[in-house]
């Protein structure tokens, strides 16, 4: 897919090495940049960390990548970056602004010498200004605690770094149209994502609901503003969810529960009807519900064709996955797993040795231990 398209990852954290390890499932020959001794925060973001001391925050989003540590003070480090840029077609940072720029290495000035490159920088809030981006920030300002959370409770933040994962998604597709301009006129782009903006985004629905009413959204924990039935419910022993998105989806549901009263009920047969009544069908819904175990609801709403779903836990759901604890999740977007993990500088010696060329070394095929 990308074989051969050579991106220098000077990122660290999560939105940058997720977008660049999205790049090297697809077949990108990825170069991480670190600095030395320490490398990259998320190595000592634990515990837990494995056997050799790795941190699992790393190790998730680290995968398909050569590792090489560089102090970007020292000018032989410099050099050796120069060169890495000079062949480079594609390069993401997540530095500060300015940050780069006063070691002497200017993103707009090499996309200039270099009309064909490709440079990405994923910043917090934008490209013009300097604050630091985490995803909890990000997320608190992006109206996504708001919305978040039991309506009598306090805002949450969801359970995952999920402005990070966005941007970082959003940085790759980014990437990824920016390659097919340079294919089409010869010339690459410069591209700026922000945590702030991938957030913002995210909001789809829930913002035009509150574009199109001028009605600020409120919470409603496991519920929908838009659908019912369209929550969390409890059954004898675990919490069932059911998302009712159709009309006809809601006559096979009330019919598969034994819930004749409701399906008779005309006043019911919309989805603007059934938002009216929401407190009724809840109170059904929630009372025969309760008769039996979830598995058992899962066979009946299966069997109606009904959208279902067990509430798992992260164990539970890894079960259905072919997870490593070294190389972390099965590729989302059909790459392949390639080299677990680098260490600290793992591979420095042969991308000084060989540059670019690394990749195709026969030490490459040895490397990639991840120890480091």
């Amino acid at each position: 897919m990308l074989y051969g398209i050579k991106v220098l990852d000077l990122t660290r954290v999560l939105a940058g090495p997720i977008c660049t390890m999205l790049l090297g499932d697809l077949g990108a020959d990825v170069l991480k940049v670190e600095r030395p001794g320490s490398g990259d925060e998320s190595r000592g973001w634990g515990p837990p960390f494995d056997a050799e001391g790795r941190s699992a925050y790393y190790l998730s989003v680290n995968r398909n990548k050569l590792g090489i540590a560089l102090d970007l003070d020292v000018a032989t480090d410099r050099a050796t970056l120069d060169g890495l840029l000079a062949e480079a077609d594609v390069v993401v940072d997540n530095f500060r602004r300015g940050t780069l720029e006063r070691r002497g290495i200017s993103p707009e000035e090499w996309c200039v010498k270099r009309p064909e490159l490709v440079w990405c920088t994923i910043t917090g809030f934008g490209a013009h200004t300097d604050r630091p981006g985490y995803d909890f920030v990000a997320q608190a300002e992006s109206g996504w605690m708001a919305i978040t959370g039991e309506p009598d409770g306090d805002p949450m933040k969801v359970g995952m770094a999920l402005a990070d994962v966005l941007a970082g998604k959003d940085a790759a597709i980014a990437i990824l149209a920016a390659l097919l301009q340079r294919v089409r006129q010869g010339a690459g782009r410069r591209v700026f994502i922000s945590l702030a903006d991938s957030a913002r985004a995210g909001l789809v629905n829930v913002a035009q609901n509150a574009l199109v009413s001028g009605t600020d959204a409120a919470r409603w924990g496991n519920a929908h503003a838009n659908l019912v039935p369209y929550q969390l419910f409890r059954t004898a022993d675990r919490p069932i969810v059911i998302a009712v998105g159709s009309d006809a989806q809601w006559v096979a549901c009330v019919t598969a529960l034994g819930l004749a009263s409701l399906a008779a009920d005309q006043s019911l047969a919309t989805n603007a009807g059934r938002l009216a009544q929401r407190e009724r069908i809840v109170s059904e819904f929630s009372r025969a519900l309760a008769t039996r175990p979830a598995a058992d609801w899962r066979r009946v709403l299966d069997a109606a064709g009904i959208p279902n779903g067990v509430v798992q836990s992260v164990l539970e759901a890894l079960r259905e996955t072919d997870g490593s604890a070294l190389t972390g999740m099965p590729s989302s977007v059909g790459g392949s797993v390639r080299f677990p993990p680098p260490g600290i500088d793992e591979h420095g010696e042969l991308v000084r040795r060989d540059g670019w060329n690394a990749f195709r070394a026969p030490e490459t095929t040895k490397a990639g231990t991840g120890n480091g």
